[in-house]
């Protein structure tokens, strides 16, 4: 292999394994910090509360640009 071979990225095309496991790592690291149950209060008055206009807006610009099978699937 020559050095600008090695600089190249790789593309591992669909379903990337290094992104994946980038991920999934990231991931655990969080589940286990703790931090879970404090995000998902967070979250919860996030859209009970003052923030919830603003959040249903953005959720609703975000299903415009998706594909017409997911505009409306709830999550």
């Amino acid at each position: 292999m020559t050095a600008q071979k090695d600089m190249q990225p790789t593309n591992e095309g669909e379903g990337n394994r290094t992104a994946a496991k980038q991920y999934n790592e990231a991931t655990r690291k969080f589940v286990e910090s703790g931090k879970v149950d404090k995000a998902a209060k967070d979250a919860e008055q996030a859209i009970e509360g003052d923030e919830a206009e603003e959040l249903k807006r953005a959720e609703d610009e975000g299903r415009a640009h998706a594909a017409p099978h997911e505009q409306e699937r709830e999550i």
